[in-house]
């Protein structure tokens, strides 16, 4: 009988699959999600075109709507292209899967994205991880450009903001890393809209820049879309490991719908960052609570016994992210994702109760 152990390839086989908690009747604050739902009207309408999309028809390979839909509200360049996956997790793979020569590697810092790590093993690629500052998770500019310089990475991840931390890294560190890298620079800008600072404007400076997005944090989590930005020289390449109709026609329709109405998403994104100065001020008043100020739509916290109290809150029925043991930067750390004003009460209480 031929078992697992003798095809697969040992790194895969070390890996635990990426873990997703089940949240039925949870306060789900654990995954970075828009706590906010469209407006009533504007899901009847969406309802309504989506039940006469052919679904009985393969979708629009190019997905020619949904990058229209994306310049229009993004304001892409027009001489800039687009190459779109489901999800940032599938560009992530065709990035590695692009550079995989034997020898190479991708570069990033820690803690991050977790996703750079993993699709770099799956590509049999080397992952280099470079630590961040333990007092505020900046960037340490030097060992990432001393890294750079010792290992010639064919890729450059570095979130921006990053996740889990939260923070900005300084736009002339990134600078120094883009003229530095021989190869790609991706920047992962998730979480954009809740901190308005982007290398988007600044491709044609850069020719190894490429800057990558999501609408999920935007408040469409569940339509799967990324893009990836970048000149044509480099997407054209990149559009050859896609594969064929990765973004489905229900997917495409509802963005291109979705994007019709970016004002409704900005709005909701606005409120998201007023309620996240509150939390973070609520945080800062809890006893043995150090929260890091954050760009994104989460905020990270240090707690004395952060198992326990993710414990706690999950008896609760309050889900939140624990980050205790997946890197030595983010012992007894916490992440709390920004929820709506009724959701941070119920999670501020339950704090003080468990805290207390």
């Amino acid at each position: 009988m031929i078992k697992p152990d003798q095809l697969i390839r040992p790194e895969i086989l070390a890996l635990n699959a990426y873990h997703v908690p089940p949240a039925q009747g949870m306060v789900k604050l654990d995954a970075m999600e828009n706590p906010y739902r469209l407006p009533q009207a504007l899901r009847t309408e969406l309802g309504a075109g989506l039940g006469e999309v052919a679904i009985n028809r393969y979708p629009d390979a190019g997905s020619t709507g949904v990058k229209q839909a994306l310049r229009s509200s993004m304001g892409i360049a027009a001489d800039m292209e687009i190459l779109l996956g489901n999800g940032s997790d599938e560009l992530i793979q065709i990035l590695a899967m692009a550079v995989a020569k034997p020898g190479s590697c991708i570069v990033s810092v820690e803690p991050s994205f977790v996703m750079y790590k993993m699709i770099a093993t799956f590509c049999n690629m080397r992952y280099v991880g470079v630590p961040l500052h333990a007092e505020d998770f900046s960037l340490d500019i030097d060992a990432l450009l001393a890294t750079i310089e010792r290992e010639q990475p064919a890729l450059v991840f570095l979130a921006y903001p990053n996740n889990p931390t939260g923070n900005h890294f300084d736009a002339a560190a990134i600078e120094r890393v883009l003229r530095a890298a021989p190869g790609l620079v991706v920047i992962d800008e998730a979480y954009h809209a809740f901190a308005r600072d982007s290398f988007l404007p600044r491709l044609g400076e850069f020719s190894n820049l490429l800057v990558m997005r999501t609408l999920s944090k935007l408040g469409l989590a569940g339509l799967r879309l990324g893009f990836l930005v970048g000149t044509a020289d480099w997407i054209d390449q990149l559009e050859k490991l896609r594969l064929p109709y990765n973004i489905n026609v229900l997917t495409q329709y509802a963005t291109e719908q979705a994007l019709q109405h970016i004002d409704v998403l900005n709005q909701q994104t606005a409120a998201i960052r007023a309620t996240r100065s509150e939390l973070f001020a609520a945080l800062q008043t809890m006893p043995g609570c150090q929260p890091f100020a954050s760009d994104a739509n989460f905020i990270l916290a240090r707690v004395a016994d952060a198992p326990a109290l993710h414990a706690g809150l999950k008896a609760r029925n309050i889900l939140i992210k624990n980050l205790h043991g997946t890197h030595p930067l983010l012992n007894h750390c916490l992440r709390f994702t920004v929820g709506s004003p009724e959701e941070n009460t119920t999670l501020l209480q339950a704090l003080r109760a468990e805290l207390a």
